[in-house]
């Protein structure tokens, strides 16, 4: 099973990024994926999950409403729209498969004006 992550960088305040996830290893069409973030000296938090029906949709409550998690099983690949970004939005996000306890390597997503 791999994870690949792509789609950080820089943004301004207010500004918007999409993340995106490439698997492969596994029969991606079946299985629910999720997106976590760890802020610098901060636990890993769950930010969104999808289930293997793309209208099963979870959100932490400090990303609902601009957050939107969305997959393609045509191209195995789960996205994070992350909109109206915060200061406290900056992290490492991760790409994760619950069932394979797999991680992708994470892409960085910074905040700041």
């Amino acid at each position: 099973v791999q994870l690949v992550e792509s789609g950080g960088g820089l943004v301004q305040p207010g500004g918007s990024l999409r993340l995106s996830c490439a698997a492969s290893g596994f029969t991606f069409s079946t299985y629910g994926m999720s997106w976590y973030r760890q802020a610098p000296g901060q636990e890993r938090e769950l930010v969104a999950s999808i289930g293997s029906i793309s209208s099963n949709t979870l959100y932490s409550d400090s990303v609902k409403g601009r957050f939107t998690i969305s997959r393609d099983n045509a191209k195995n690949t789960v996205y994070l729209q992350m909109n109206t970004l915060k200061l406290e939005d900056t992290a490492v996000y991760y790409c994760y498969q619950p069932s394979f306890n797999a991680w992708g390597q994470g892409t960085q997503v910074t905040v700041s004006s």
